[in-house]
């Protein structure tokens, strides 16, 4: 019976954890169009595994053959897959893709720092440069950006630099681009930002990345490689509901030969 109990709680992990995986690959398809989206996938390893004994003594795990059994399957992580995604032309002065590897720096409302790929910008009614959200896009120097009163233009260049320009006046800024030493360690903080962590490391300028005003970079999602992962998944859920059911059967049959 030990043995039966042990056989459904090992599939009930593969049933657990393949919905897991189906819901990684729905968050995905969900966000195909999201601007600034990185899509993630879930990895798996093997769960615990218990030593056997051979018959006769001495009962100590065997150093000949492969007396070990495993129980099942656990969740290795989420790991977010941080590469470029589709680049496109939008002809909105306030949008900006960044072509390389670099994040836009927010301040949300609570004043904490995030870091951003989606260059959709927009401007508040104070003039400040804001998300969708309302989260401020800051400057190198940490300072929130502001357009000048009357500002008509305004042109990004390759390096991040803002300008207004306003009648016989200009102002220019530098947005706070950057970068990580470790880009899969940043922690998701949903809307497409994210948090610096131990694992990230600290942020640096990001040197080699370039802004291109008017367009905006969509999601990396691929819509074939997720349908393919949710197909692969399905069947490894049935074969898993099946062993499980194939289990409930055997302690159906051990109880009805006790009885």
């Amino acid at each position: 019976m030990d043995v039966i109990y042990e056989a459904m709680m090992i599939a009930a992990t593969g049933l657990t954890n393949q919905q897991r995986r189906i819901d990684v690959i729905a968050n995905n398809v969900a966000n195909v169009n999201s601007a600034g989206y990185k899509s993630s996938r879930l990895d798996f390893k093997d769960a615990l595994y218990t030593a056997g004994i051979v018959p006769g003594p001495p009962r100590t795990p065997s150093p000949e053959g492969n007396q070990q059994k495993g129980h099942g399957v656990m969740v290795a992580g989420i790991t977010k897959n941080h590469t470029t995604g589709t680049v496109q032309r939008t002809d909105r002065d306030l949008d900006i893709a960044i072509i390389g590897e670099g994040y836009l720096e927010l301040e949300d409302l609570n004043g904490d720092l995030l870091y951003t790929r989606n260059g959709n910008l927009h401007l508040d009614d104070d003039g400040y440069l804001v998300n969708s959200d309302g989260q401020f896009f800051l400057n190198t120097n940490g300072g929130r950006i502001q357009a000048p009163y009357g500002t008509h233009t305004i042109e990004f260049n390759e390096k991040g630099v803002v300008t207004f320009i306003a009648d016989g006046y200009e102002a220019s800024s530098a947005l706070g681009l950057y970068t990580f030493r470790n880009v899969t360690g940043l922690a998701s903080s949903g809307m497409g930002t994210y948090r610096e962590s131990p694992a990230s490391g600290e942020k640096r300028p990001a040197g080699n990345a370039l802004v291109k005003q008017g367009m905006i970079e969509i999601s990396n999602v691929n819509l074939a490689e997720e349908m393919t992962r949710l197909i692969r998944t399905q069947r490894t859920f049935q074969l898993a509901s099946r062993a499980l059911t194939t289990a409930d059967q055997m302690e159906g049959i051990a109880n009805s030969l006790r009885k």
